[in-house]
């Protein structure tokens, strides 16, 4: 099974089209490191929640939106290889990151269950 990097990320609504052009040119690098495919969703439907919720897990702020995102892996391998790379290749650090990355959640998770239809 496959390995998904999973990311959720608060966006100044200013930011969106530089936000977009930001994840075009990062999925250059991260296919060219063995990514399979990346996702970037705009939040529009994320309800506030009683204990916790997503905006407040990103410190949501007004004018901003919540993004959901993942890049697909063949495996944890090349994911890490990737991610190593990001000290060592310098383009990486030409790509604009419009957003406040300390608010920024991540993580790595093994398929357990795909479906498609």
């Amino acid at each position: 099974m496959t390995f998904t990097s999973g990311f959720v990320q608060p966006v100044p609504d200013a930011n969106k089209q530089a936000y977009i052009e930001s994840a075009r040119a990062g999925w250059k690098l991260f296919k060219e490191y063995g990514a399979l495919s990346m996702m970037e969703n705009w939040g529009v439907d994320v309800p506030d929640g009683k204990q916790t919720d997503l905006k407040r897990a990103v410190a949501l702020e007004d004018g901003e939106t919540v993004v959901f995102s993942w890049i697909v892996w063949p495996d944890r391998q090349t994911a890490d290889a990737c991610y190593a790379t990001m000290e060592s290749d310098e383009r990486w650090q030409t790509l604009d990151m419009p957003f406040d990355g300390k608010r920024m959640i991540y993580g790595g998770f093994d398929t357990i269950f795909q479906a498609e239809a």
